[in-house]
């Protein structure tokens, strides 16, 4: 009974032991994850600050081009003629 009970013991150390093995393996592969999540947020920074650098001087280029191209988006108004007859013809009905 004594050698049984032993034998259990080793065993539940022996899987516990494995257990815990397993456990920290995963908490280095998550280690190295949270590494490489890290670096690529450095790499997506230091691109944005690159690309917030070259920006300035597009808004100087749109503001020179933005007077000519008003004119063009305002819309053509309606010829008053085409709308007087259909207002004519429904409130005769």
């Amino acid at each position: 009974m004594k050698f049984t009970r032993t034998l259990l013991a080793s065993a539940l150390v022996a899987l516990l032991a494995a257990c815990s093995n397993g456990a920290q393996d995963s908490a280095q592969d998550a280690q190295k994850s949270a590494d490489q999540a890290q670096q690529a947020a450095d790499q997506a920074h230091q691109a944005a600050a690159a690309s917030t650098a070259a920006a300035p001087a597009a808004p100087a280029a749109a503001s020179t081009a933005a007077p000519a191209a008003a004119p063009a988006e305002q819309p053509a108004p309606a010829p008053a003629s085409t709308a007087a007859p259909a207002a004519a013809s429904t409130a005769g009905h």
